[in-house]
């Protein structure tokens, strides 16, 4: 029902990108099968039929926070049709999210990050090249994966020793780039060159010279971080946590990583300070005046 329109609303309107626009739509379309698995249509739906979905996804295991986010992609589309007119009421309006316990991310080490990035790889290898780059960005800029996918030639601009990302609700910031960053970077272009088959803009890209995916980038951030890290979780996430963590541990401003972020309020940045606070303490004790020092 006006999906179509739908898809444009989150396109064109709120200029989510094209992963994110995906996932809502995705979720829009998991909610349609069940309504017809129900000898319902979406054009039918009620808030108590979404009730009967989300206690039937977590009968199957799904967390609360996966939940929240499924409806939070229901609750986007039926404001779109209301807004629209295109239907009287919105049926989520009285849905309130499931309560989520909070997870604190623990970052890598920079022990843990110098030993991977230190450690050699092949020059000749296109996939070693690019893993090493990719692993490198992610963690000197901060980015999100989906504004990595979004990343092309023209973004990276290795003479002004900068990046130009796109982030969410298509807005732009600058990161500036280091000279041992601009010289992998550079290691990168030349051996992309050898797969680029088909003159495609993005900067990363695959063995077959098509644009890298959201699943491989995952992929390549594990494989490697595995090698070096006993954590459990290990994801691009964890890195962009990592990046904000050890600029903070270093004493760099918060609203200084709040731009290089992305972030639109300084609420968001926070959230990395907890992981900072041995390295506040041990700044406190150093220089307050009250410390005893032995």
């Amino acid at each position: 029902m006006h999906i179509p329109e739908y898809k444009n609303y989150l396109t064109l309107e709120k200029h989510y990108s094209v992963h994110t626009s995906e996932s809502y739509l995705r979720d829009l379309d998991q909610f349609k099968e069940f309504l017809e698995d129900h000898d319902s249509a979406l054009g039918n739906a009620t808030y108590n039929m979404v009730r009967q979905w989300m206690a039937q996804l977590m009968e199957e295991g799904m967390s609360s926070r996966s939940v929240n986010r499924k409806m939070s992609s229901l609750k986007s589309y039926f404001r779109f049709l209301r807004n629209q007119g295109f239907v009287e009421h919105n049926i989520m309006t009285l849905h309130k999210s499931l309560k989520v316990s909070k997870k604190i991310q623990v970052p890598f080490s920079q022990k843990e990050v110098s030993e991977l990035l230190d450690t050699d790889y092949d020059p000749l290898s296109f996939s070693e090249v690019r893993d090493r780059a990719l692993i490198e960005l992610l963690y000197v800029s901060g980015m999100r994966r989906a504004e990595l996918l979004s990343l092309t030639l023209a973004s990276v601009d290795l003479e002004a020793s900068r990046l130009n990302i796109i982030g969410k609700r298509n807005k732009q910031r600058i990161v500036p780039l280091m000279n041992s960053t601009i010289k992998v970077m550079q290691n990168y272009l030349k051996i992309r060159e050898v797969v680029d088959l088909y003159n495609d803009q993005s900067f990363f890209l695959t063995e077959k010279g098509k644009p890298i995916y959201a699943s491989l980038i995952y992929r390549i951030v594990n494989h490697y971080f595995k090698k070096v890290s006993l954590k459990t979780k290990v994801s691009p996430h964890v890195l962009r946590h990592t990046f904000a963590t050890h600029l903070l541990d270093k004493g760099a401003d918060l609203n200084a990583i709040k731009e290089l972020l992305g972030h639109a309020s300084l609420a968001s940045t926070q959230v990395y300070t907890h992981t900072s606070m041995q390295a506040l303490k041990n700044v406190h004790a150093a220089a307050h005046p009250r410390n005893k020092k032995s």
